[in-house]
């Protein structure tokens, strides 16, 4: 889906959990606002907590915008929400997790 798709998802469905994060992924990627992408995967994370590909979406782009102390708790929490069970997959995603957690300290 392009961008647009999913801007279009998110306006007719600001409480849909795959709009916002397919828009806030789909933002990065294409090297856009990564303020406006963590605005979008922060929305994603608070609807469906368990999802690993947000929590490591949301970690990478505070990452990138230097916001390190912000990205360890999204990070620690998608690791949990796998590590628990809770998630429906998202095992092969634990290893970068834990990976961009120990480049923070």
């Amino acid at each position: 889906m392009d961008i647009d798709a999913f801007r279009q998802m998110v306006a007719k469905n600001p409480n849909g959990f795959l709009g916002r994060y397919g828009l806030g992924n789909k933002i990065i990627q294409e090297n856009g606002s990564l303020e406006e992408a963590v605005e979008h995967l922060t929305v994603a994370t608070q609807l469906d907590p368990t999802h690993a590909a947000s929590h490591l979406a949301l970690g990478r782009a505070l990452i990138r915008l230097g916001r390190n102390t912000e990205a360890k708790p999204v990070l620690n929490a998608g690791i949990e929400a796998v590590l628990s069970g809770r998630s429906n997959g998202g095992k092969d995603l634990v290893p970068e997790m834990q990976q961009l957690l120990h480049s923070l300290c």
